[in-house]
């Protein structure tokens, strides 16, 4: 997820293990993915920055799907 945190450093580091990965910041993004990284940081930024994009019921979702 790329909303807030120090995702480049955990792109960079799944690119170095062969990992195909990609900045997710909408809905449409979570579409065809196996796996999310939630970066770490200040949970009340992340609380507000999914609820402006509109993401916490499809990050639900997404987890409740098993993957």
């Amino acid at each position: 997820m790329a909303l807030q945190g120090d995702f480049a450093q955990h792109i960079s580091l799944l690119h170095s293990l062969d990992v195909e990965c990609f900045e997710v910041r909408s809905r449409n993004d979570l579409e065809g993915i196996d796996a999310l990284v939630i970066p770490g940081g200040e949970s009340t930024t992340i609380a507000k920055a999914l609820v402006r994009e509109k993401l916490i019921d499809p990050i639900r979702e997404f987890a409740q799907s098993g993957l």
